[in-house]
């Protein structure tokens, strides 16, 4: 083949390669922590739910609106910014006892790949808390893309009531109650409500 024909060959296929690496990678979307939650909520005492929130966190989404199970997403949370409405058992939870704040400062969720199961999709990846990590399946609903009143193309990501066991992380603290059971129920319900803009 002729040098200028084989150069040609070769750019032709540098720029079909990248063509075809830009439709695999889909939209940038960066989670919107004003218009986004995360909350959670554990048993106390045995009689209630005691309830909280983590105020400070990032995310992103890799979104392949065509096939949302070629999508991935990635998530932090800071762990001081905890809050139960009780600065006396926040600062415990900062502690040793539970999440081991200097030394564990974020929570962080990895996705490995997005299934489609019945309902809606499933991210499966790891969870990290206190230094430990778990393989976990998040099912959510993802509403949009839709194009906002300020010409952003946003997306929802709604994960509802995934149950989790703290000591599965190491979050292990408890104390007896006289009348039998414990203080701090095992079980930890996350709730996360996630708007995210294109980039």
């Amino acid at each position: 083949m002729p040098a200028n024909r084989m150069i040609a060959s070769t750019a032709v296929a540098v720029l079909l390669l990248a063509a075809a690496g830009a439709a695999v990678a889909g939209d940038t979307y960066v989670v919107d922590p004003v218009h986004s939650y995360v909350g959670f909520k554990v048993k106390h005492m045995m009689v209630t739910n005691v309830k909280g929130t983590f105020d400070t966190f990032e995310g992103t989404i890799d979104l392949d609106p065509a096939d949302p199970t070629k999508s991935s997403v990635t998530f932090s949370i800071d762990v001081a910014s905890i809050n139960t409405k009780n600065e006396k058992r926040d600062t415990h939870l900062r502690t040793g006892d539970f999440f081991d704040v200097e030394h564990h400062p974020k929570i962080t969720f990895k996705s490995k790949r997005v299934e489609k199961r019945e309902g809606g999709y499933t991210a499966v990846g790891d969870l990290t808390i206190r230094g430990v990590t778990k393989e976990v399946a998040l099912p959510f609903v993802l509403n949009g893309p839709v194009t906002n009143p300020w010409g952003q193309v946003v997306i929802g990501v709604e994960v509802d009531d995934i149950t989790v066991d703290r000591h599965d992380f190491g979050v292990s603290w408890n104390n007896a109650l006289e009348a039998g059971g414990l203080v701090v129920g095992d079980e930890v319900t996350i709730q996360l409500q996630a708007e995210a803009a294109k980039q």
